[in-house]
C-alpha cells in the first residue's frame, strides 16, 4: 500500500512539475521558437484547456475500464505529450503537445484519488488521497524550482524531457506497485454521469471554481505583488514561491486526517481561514518577513481545501465517483483562469498591486457561502457513502462525509 500511494505521488509530481515549468520558462521558450512572451503564454492556457477537456472525456472513455489499466494508459499519453513537447520544431505543434500533454491531468488525479482511497480502511481514505496530493505540493518545492533551473542552463527542452523521463518513471511504479481494482457491475459512462447530475456534486464543483479561484487570484500575480510592494529581488522570487509550495504541503499534510475526521467542517475552515489570510496579505504585503509568513499561511490554507472537496464529490457521486473526481481537477483549472481574470481587471482598473488580495478573499468568502448551502441542503439526508466497486472490496465499510 505505501508503495503505491508513493507510486500515485510520483505521478502528481510530475503533473504538478510540467503544469508550473511552462510559467518559469516562458521568455526562454519564447526566444527558442521565435514568438513573444505574451504570445508564449498561451501554452500555459494550451495546457489548462486539456486539463477541462480531457478530465470528463477520457475517464468517460474508460468508464468501464480497470482502474490499473485506466492509469497506465493515461501515464502513457502524459509521457506522449512532454516527449512531444520537448520534440515541437514550432509554437503551433508545441501549443498542439500541451493541450495533448494536459489531456490525462485531471483523469490521472480522478482514477488516483479513487484508487487511494481504496487501498486503505474507509476511515482513513481522505488521508490516502492527501497523500497523492502531496506529490502536487512537493513540486512547487522542488519539481518547478529545478525544471526551471534546467531549462534556464540547458535549454527549454531539457525541462521537459526531464518531466518525460519521471512520467516513465511513475508509469513502471504503477505497473509494479498499484494493485489491480475491479471495476463493479455499475460502472460505466452512464452511471458517471448519473452522478454528476447530483445537485450536491454541482454544489461542490462550483465550491471549487468559486472558493479556490480566490487562491489563484493571488497566486497568479504574486511575483509582481512582491517586486512591486514587498521590495523583493526578482531573484528572490523563487525562493518564495518555493516558501508557498511549503505552506501546502503543510496544508495538504493536515488536511488528509481532518477530513477523515470532519469533512464538512474542514471544508468551512479552510475557506474561512483562506480569506482572513488574502485580508491579512493585503495588509502586510508591504513588510518581507509579515508577508512570507501569510505567503505562508496561503498556501496552507488553498490546500486545505483541495481535500475535502475532492472527497466531498466522490461521496456525493456515490458508486460512480471517478468522473467526479477527475472533474474536481477540470473545476480547479477554471479556477485558475478566473481568479487570474479578475485579479488582472482589478489590477488594470488601478486598484493598486496589492487589490487581487480583497478579490481573493470575496472569492473565498463566496465559496464557503455555496459550501454552506450545500450542507445546509443536505440535512436529514442519509450520510454520503462512497461505494466500493468490485468483489474485492465489496464487504468494506463505508465512510460518512457528511
Amino acid at each position: 500500500m505505501p508503495l503505491a500511494l508513493l507510486a500515485l505521488a510520483v505521478v502528481a509530481f510530475a503533473i504538478g512539475t510540467t503544469e508550473f515549468a511552462t510559467m518559469g520558462l516562458l521568455p526562454q521558450i519564447a526566444d527558442g521558437i521565435g514568438v513573444s512572451v505574451p504570445h508564449a503564454g498561451n501554452l500555459v492556457s494550451a495546457y489548462a484547456l486539456g486539463v477541462v477537456v480531457g478530465a470528463p472525456l477520457l475517464t468517460g472513455i474508460g468508464a468501464r475500464m480497470p482502474h490499473k489499466r485506466l492509469l497506465l494508459l493515461l501515464s502513457g499519453l502524459f509521457v506522449v505529450g512532454n516527449a512531444a513537447s520537448a520534440l515541437a520544431p514550432d509554437f503551433g505543434l508545441l501549443f498542439a503537445a500541451r493541450f495533448l500533454a494536459g489531456l490525462p491531468h485531471g483523469a490521472l488525479f480522478g482514477v488516483g484519488a479513487v484508487v487511494a482511497s481504496r487501498l486503505v480502511a474507509p476511515g482513513r481514505a481522505a488521508r490516502a488521497v492527501s497523500r497523492v496530493f502531496l506529490g502536487l505540493t512537493v513540486a512547487n518545492i522542488v519539481g518547478v524550482p529545478a525544471s526551471t533551473a534546467l531549462g534556464q542552463q540547458l535549454g527549454w527542452r531539457s525541462a521537459y524531457w526531464a518531466v518525460t523521463v519521471i512520467g516513465l518513471v511513475a508509469l513502471v511504479m504503477l505497473a509494479c506497485f498499484v494493485p489491480h481494482q475491479p471495476r463493479g457491475r455499475q460502472s460505466g459512462i452512464r452511471s458517471e454521469l448519473r452522478a454528476m447530475g447530483n445537485r450536491q456534486v454541482a454544489i461542490g464543483m462550483a465550491v471549487a471554481v468559486v472558493g479556490f479561484g480566490g487562491f489563484f487570484a493571488v497566486y497568479s500575480y504574486l511575483v509582481p505583488m512582491l517586486t512591486n510592494l514587498t521590495r523583493m529581488s526578482d531573484s528572490s522570487t523563487t525562493l518564495v514561491l518555493a516558501l508557498y509550495g511549503v505552506g501546502m504541503t503543510l496544508g495538504t499534510l493536515i488536511a488528509g486526517p481532518l477530513t477523515d475526521r470532519a469533512l464538512r467542517p474542514t471544508l468551512y475552515a479552510g475557506l474561512t481561514l483562506l480569506a482572513a489570510a488574502l485580508v491579512t496579505f493585503y495588509f502586510t504585503v508591504h513588510s518581507v518577513v509579515p508577508a512570507l509568513v501569510t505567503i505562508t499561511v496561503i498556501g496552507a490554507m488553498g490546500s486545505l481545501i483541495t481535500t475535502p472537496v475532492q472527497m466531498l464529490l466522490m461521496a456525493k457521486a456515490k458508486n460512480a465517483p471517478t468522473m467526479a473526481a477527475a472533474s474536481n481537477h477540470s473545476a480547479f483549472n477554471l479556477a485558475n483562469a478566473g481568479g487570474a481574470w479578475i485579479g488582472g481587471l482589478v489590477i488594470s482598473a488601478g486598484w493598486g498591486w496589492a487589490a487581487p488580495s480583497l478579490v481573493g478573499a470575496a472569492l473565498a468568502l463566496a465559496g464557503l457561502g455555496l459550501a454552506v448551502t450545500g450542507g445546509l441542503m443536505d440535512r436529514g439526508s442519509r450520510p454520503s457513502e462512497v461505494i466500493m466497486e468490485g468483489p474485492a472490496v465489496a464487504d468494506q465499510e463505508t465512510r460518512t462525509a457528511t
